[in-house]
């Protein structure tokens, strides 16, 4: 479960992205570098002095803030296994859900994709009924997912996932402008690796940061992404070969 701490940046992200503030705002309204600001946020330890001034901004009181989170219905960290097995049954269901999670609209997702409002509707209220999101009057959606949520591990999502990356996303050359793939390895210490872990962790929490701060951008103006952050015990298995036993 993520701490109060985290709870209450998460909420102060949510009301800054609702008034349309941006972490350059933040950044002129504390007097400090916008990149200061993100170490902030994506570490999620804000002082209560920060706290209160960044509440400032948004015009609202510290206590105000702790308080919609109490208002808050419990947060879904993962679905059941048969939840995950009934969104890969159904293909649109699959797209609907992620183009929630991403913050789209109903609109936004029939002009974009082959389904029409009917049965976009029809998938949410399917949402609904396992707990991913809460269904408002005219079609208003409230997901209800954790900011830790994750599929269960080795589960169905999971697998079909490891599948397509090892089918389809490292089927690239990353010779594009807007394609990244980078190797390097080495010999580190264990101390080393659980410090690169955090980090991973810390890079994904930024490009979900990106995601919440792009999400009302006009469609024209984005891109679907996918990163793969891995890091395990490796070499290459012809130096295994060659291993004493």
């Amino acid at each position: 479960m993520p701490t109060q701490t985290e709870q209450i940046v998460v909420e102060l992200k949510a009301v800054l992205r609702a008034q349309k503030l941006t972490y350059a705002d933040v950044a002129r309204h504390l007097e400090i570098s916008e990149a200061s600001v993100k170490r902030l946020f994506s570490k999620g330890q804000i002082s209560l002095d920060r706290l209160e001034q960044i509440c400032d901004l948004a015009g609202l009181r510290l206590p105000e803030l702790v308080a919609r989170i109490d208002e808050q219905p419990a947060r879904v960290t993962q679905l059941g296994l048969e939840q995950e097995k009934q969104l890969l049954a159904d293909e649109k269901l699959l797209l609907v859900t992620f183009m929630v999670l991403n913050g789209w609209s109903i609109e936004r997702i029939v002009s974009v994709f082959r389904i029409d409002s009917f049965e976009v509707t029809r998938k949410l209220a399917q949402l609904d009924r396992m707990g991913f999101i809460d269904l408002l009057p005219d079609n208003r959606i409230r997901r209800r997912i954790a900011r830790n949520f994750s599929w269960k591990k080795n589960g169905p999502v999971q697998r079909y996932f490891e599948s397509e990356i090892k089918r389809d996303f490292l089927a690239s050359r990353f010779a594009k402008v807007t394609e990244h793939l980078r190797f390097v390895g080495g010999l580190i210490s264990k101390d080393s690796v659980l410090r690169l872990h955090k980090r991973i962790d810390q890079l994904c929490d930024e490009l979900d940061d990106c995601i919440q701060a792009d999400s009302d951008l006009p469609v024209a103006e984005k891109m679907g992404v996918g990163g793969v952050f891995a890091l395990r015990p490796w070499e290459l298995p012809a130096f295994t070969r060659l291993r004493r036993e």
